[in-house]
């Protein structure tokens, strides 16, 4: 790949074909190229910077005119220029400890230890070094990797902003399975301040690039666990999606549906949500039952593929918060050798 221009960047070395997500957006345009949105002409300085945007990423990021810098990530190679990717802390770095020759720079991005950026979220992120455009192509499927690129590449808070509550958003009873792998790896605070939930301590190179999304994420999946899924299936209401709902009863649909969920929950966070006053399935009797049933799943191995340690399941008031219900886990001993001497 030698930096010359044209409709491939980005693409595989061999590969001359432009990405799908990345077609350029035809839209009407006035006088000088000045764009038209619903037979409004912006005002000429508003014009002219969206006529300099649209031709950095269109000419510049689209296409690779003029490109100064060639960037190789994930077996792709895009025709650049340094002037925009120093916008980016992380690429200013890259850049200014790779040597230049013949007035053109190469550099490579490592993400091998990063995989939730993948290809093409690190594209939108690398899109929107140029231009706002990269917004259009965010999507629920491929939010979480465009906040992981935008977290990496760092200076781009808004596309951060923007994919985070995409990701918020998207939370649901089909991907949750997914989510609750991702929190599962995101550590305890090392500074040592407060949160409900006391994450596992994992390798965690897969969440440390979310930077502060990471905990806010865990806190949105803890959320959507004990408030919105159990109000969604209305579980402890009047009614259930398919039968009447009340403490005498051992299951219905909604509540099978909600313990099947909470079978795979991560410990810390399955502990948290029982004991958390937020969590209102009935009366302190129904949630008993509830960690009960649940618990029971989980020695089954459906948790992480595994079975549980022993887990004491308390009922009634004590010194540890307002809830009825406690749970604890005790960690199974290893076996002791005796060395006679």
């Amino acid at each position: 790949m030698n930096g010359h221009s044209g409709p491939s960047n980005g693409t595989g070395v061999n590969d001359t074909r432009q990405p799908d997500a990345y077609a350029h957006h035809t839209t009407s345009a006035g006088p000088g190229g000045i764009p038209v949105v619903n037979g409004y002409a912006p005002s000429p300085y508003q014009a002219h910077n969206e006529a300099i945007v649209n031709h950095l990423y269109n000419a510049g990021f689209q296409t690779g005119n003029y490109a100064d810098t060639i960037l190789h990530v994930h077996g792709s190679a895009y025709r650049l220029h340094a002037i925009i990717l120093s916008r980016s802390p992380y690429l200013a770095h890259l850049m200014s400890t790779s040597p230049q020759t013949g007035g053109q720079r190469t550099i490579f991005v490592q993400l091998e230890q990063d995989p939730e950026v993948t290809r093409d979220g690190f594209a939108i992120a690398l899109g929107f070094l140029y231009s706002p455009e990269s917004l259009n192509i965010v999507r629920p499927e491929n939010a979480r990797a465009v906040l992981a690129a935008a977290c990496l590449l760092g200076g781009m808070d808004y596309l951060c902003d923007f994919a985070y509550e995409l990701c918020r958003q998207s939370i649901s009873v089909d991907n949750i399975s997914e989510w609750l792998e991702f929190v599962d790896c995101i550590p305890t605070p090392s500074d040592g301040s407060s949160t409900p939930i006391e994450a596992h301590r994992i390798p965690v190179s897969r969440t440390a690039v979310f930077g502060p999304y990471a905990e806010r994420l865990k806190e949105d999946v803890f959320r959507y666990l004990v408030v919105t899924l159990p109000n969604m299936l209305n579980v402890g209401g009047i009614s259930s999606p398919a039968t009447p709902q009340g403490d005498s009863h051992a299951s219905d649909a909604g509540r099978d549906t909600l313990l099947q969920i909470f079978a795979r929950v991560p410990f810390d966070m399955f502990k948290a949500a029982i004991e958390s006053s937020t969590f209102q399935i009935g009366s302190d009797q129904a949630r008993f039952r509830f960690a009960k049933d649940a618990i029971e799943v989980r020695k089954g191995g459906i948790s992480r593929g595994q079975g549980e340690e022993t887990v004491v399941l308390a009922f009634g008031s004590n010194n540890f918060g307002s809830s009825a219900v406690h749970v604890t886990r005790k960690l199974r001993k290893r076996p002791l050798w005796k060395i006679n001497s």
